[in-house]
């Protein structure tokens, strides 16, 4: 871990729990040997029906991954997956989780084997002081995470992993506890997001399902807000998302696919390229826009 990473990632805690972070990074450490930074994700995850489906969004999803060298692991945190509580599966073998209904037989009949990363989990564990956390194998990989990562590694020979979201806590927390994952990106763990930026499922405009791009005023306000925001480094209005006003009401009606994005948005540095794709809107009240940052 670079010098200045390092001192950004104790500074997070108190002064009274810097002596629990040293240790727990310095069993992180001799756990795990070091890495390039590998860049963050959040994904725009959309319908199910991506998981088999061959158009520009997957396409982007499979071109991202092109980008940069494969990882160790992969750490999803999906929008599938709320608690009581914050959770990392420790499975070797996660199961395929189809967390849908009434959708075409040939989805329900995928599945992606990839391992598990049990010890990459733990090591996460140790790592992470803001809260406890607890390893499980009572659940698998949920389709936000499967329906995209299959996509960008199709031989599901990654590891694959995943965090819970709490859902008792406020934004602001689940900003804090992706800064606490910092430590992942230079250990050769690829953490994904996964989500949608705007997503209403109860507004959708089913006769505008296949008219590429539409999207109703409020929606094209919040998203083009976002981007900006996202754009900008403005995450200070993310985290308020909830004060942003009626679109954003619209935009965001349930956090679960929203914070993702807050984990990715933590774990941007300062010398990391920004940048959008999949920026698309679909049906009215979704958006498929997805993030990247980079070090090159």
């Amino acid at each position: 871990m670079k010098r200045n990473q390092f001192l950004k990632t104790v500074s997070l805690l108190p002064f009274t729990g810097t002596a629990m972070k040293l240790n727990a990074l310095n069993k992180f450490s001799s756990d795990l040997p070091a890495t390039d930074a590998l860049p963050v994700l959040f994904l725009g995850h959309g319908s199910p029906m991506n998981a088999i489906e061959d158009n520009e969004f997957t396409r982007g999803f499979k071109d991202i991954s092109s980008r940069f060298e494969k990882p160790r692991a992969i750490l999803c945190v999906s929008a599938h997956w709320e608690t009581r509580g914050t959770f990392l599966t420790a499975n070797e073998h996660p199961p395929t989780i189809h967390d849908f209904g009434g959708f075409p037989q040939a989805l329900y009949d995928v599945q992606y084997p990839a391992p598990g990363a049990p010890d990459v989990a733990e090591a996460t564990q140790q790592l992470i002081t803001k809260t406890e956390v607890r390893l499980t194998d009572k659940w698998g990989l949920d389709h936000g995470a499967w329906s995209v990562i299959r996509h960008m590694y199709p031989d599901a020979d990654i590891p694959v992993f995943q965090m819970s979201l709490n859902y008792l806590e406020s934004p602001q927390y689940h900003f804090e506890l992706g800064q606490e994952l910092a430590a992942l990106r230079r250990k050769g763990v690829l953490i994904v997001g996964s989500g949608n930026l705007v997503h209403n499922l109860r507004l959708v405009a089913w006769n505008k399902i296949d008219t590429a791009g539409y999207a109703f005023d409020w929606a094209q306000e919040a998203r083009t807000k976002m981007n900006q925001w996202i754009l900008d480094g403005n995450y200070r209005a993310l985290i308020d998302y909830k004060k942003q006003g009626r679109a954003f009401e619209l935009a965001v009606p349930t956090p679960d696919h929203f914070l993702p994005l807050l984990y990715i948005l933590a774990l941007i540095e300062g010398n990391d390229d920004v940048s959008l794709f999949n920026d698309q809107a679909v049906a009215g009240s979704l958006t498929m826009t997805s993030v990247f940052a980079s070090q090159g």
